[in-house]
């Protein structure tokens, strides 16, 4: 078997891994960079996650949910088309930037450890094993599967990677889990005419959200026919595809042209062989590391959805941060140090959030003071025709510190963003509050929303 060196391996081609190899890559490092899948350079985002579904999203907006099944159809294969067509460009985009350089070789094989600093790799082709001073570890998550019956051999039944590739339109559409990913397909695939039912073991709807944010939450996807059970119990999935469930002490059979199993994502380190480099795994199978992203193996790191931690990719790209903090000798970046993660959930009314929520503040023993206004009440919400929704933030009454903020509203997605830096700068709340805002735009909203 052939013996490479390198300065370092990165295993994974995320959005961490691609950015810590070119940086390693432009201080004259070698660099081994490992993927397993030719369909994905660039990572899950690009290639299965964020970018493709927010292409569908943006197909969905504009389509006629009431068309005839002919063009709903048509006009459904044009959005896979163009989704293929994006990530395909992005995907030759992101593996060029890195494989043109001299200092890194691209690998294509499956990557596992054979010993500390030792990867092997195998290709189609061939088997080589690699050795280097430092390694990376980021290869990303994969769906979870459910022990139900008859879910892995039935057809018809997707995981969200799946669905988005497929080239028949779903006229009925069954979602197994009622999740941010189950709502984000709920709300595009009605958007497209599907009739999509969502079905959820638990009984509370978005349980981490206040009650009121979820309820407004529900009621905009039930308004465009998307029907909910609640606290239902799943006994198998038959062919046709068929889901069978119990539900209010009842039993219901839906048919269906597709089922989306959409019930959470698990760490990829099943072919790894951690044990074998020393590198222990926690529980839930990701790799166990500390506020540094060190493994417990000298000289490995774990950066991204593979390490446990927020599963985004702008928390892959500051995971790069904080190991390349460490490796250029600056002051070291820690995970402790990276506060007010915001995250989007991109339904027809995009939700995003930063920070606690009302009842997490309260619980965390804060006095409160709530700011609170509904979307129809900003001009560009109605010259949007986009009125649906409300924004919400919490205030620490005592410090006048923003301690969260929920924002139902179009645009949501911008938004969060100037919150979030209000937040991280300590700025109170009267700093949003009085900026001079654009004109009509969403963020003047925050004129009115902190005038509490």
């Amino acid at each position: 078997m052939k013996n490479i060196n390198y300065n370092a391996i990165v295993i994974g081609f995320g959005k961490g891994g691609k950015t810590l190899a070119g940086k390693l890559a432009a201080e004259g490092k070698s660099v081994a960079l490992i993927e397993k899948d030719k369909n994905m350079y660039g990572g899950t985002c690009i290639n299965v996650g964020c970018i493709p579904s927010k292409s569908l999203i943006h197909s969905a907006a504009a389509a006629d949910p009431q068309a005839d099944s002919r063009t709903k159809s048509l006009t459904y294969k044009a959005a896979v088309e163009e989704k293929r067509r994006l990530t395909a460009m992005l995907r030759q985009k992101n593996y060029h930037k890195l494989a043109d350089l001299k200092q890194v070789t691209v690998y294509d094989g499956t990557a596992r450890f054979t010993g500390p600093l030792q990867v092997e790799v195998a290709s189609e082709s061939d088997t080589l094993l690699l050795t280097a001073d430092q390694v990376f570890i980021n290869t990303g998550s994969t769906s979870f599967l459910p022990p139900i019956e008859g879910l892995k051999e039935t057809k018809g039944v997707y995981t969200s990677t799946g669905l988005m590739d497929l080239d028949s339109f779903p006229e009925r559409l069954v979602i197994i889990g009622g999740g941010y990913i189950g709502l984000e397909f709920a709300s595009m695939y009605s958007g497209f005419g599907s009739k999509v039912s969502v079905i959820q073991d638990g009984g509370t709807f978005l349980p981490k959200e206040d009650e009121d944010v979820a309820a407004q939450i529900k009621a905009i996807l039930e308004a465009r026919g998307v029907e909910f059970y609640l606290g239902a119990s799943i006994k198998k999935i038959e062919d046709g595809p068929a889901v069978s469930f119990s539900w209010k002490n009842e039993e219901h059979r839906l048919e269906a042209d597709a089922v989306l199993v959409a019930t959470g994502r698990i760490p990829n380190t099943k072919d790894l062989n951690c044990e074998t480099a020393g590198i222990e795994l926690t529980p839930r199978g990701a790799v166990k590391v500390d506020e540094l992203l060190r493994t417990t193996a000298p000289n490995v790191w774990a950066m991204g959805d593979v390490a446990g931690g927020l599963q985004h990719t702008y928390v892959s790209l500051d995971d790069s941060r904080i190991v390349w903090s460490q490796l250029s000798g600056g002051n070291s970046y820690t995970t402790s140090d990276r506060r007010n993660v915001p995250y989007s959930v991109f339904l027809a009314t995009p939700y995003s959030r930063v920070g606690m929520n009302e009842r997490e503040a309260s619980a965390a023993g804060y006095k409160v003071k709530i700011a609170k206004m509904p979307a129809a009440a900003i001009p560009k919400a109605q010259v949007l025709n986009a009125a649906d929704g409300l924004l919400k933030a919490v205030i620490d009454s005592e410090t006048g510190k923003i301690l969260g903020a929920m924002l139902l509203c179009e645009e949501s997605y911008e938004m969060i963003n100037l919150i979030k830096l209000a937040m991280d700068l300590g700025a109170d709340y009267t700093v949003l509050r009085d900026r001079i805002y654009t004109h009509p735009t969403m963020t003047e909203a925050f004129n009115d929303l902190f005038a509490v």
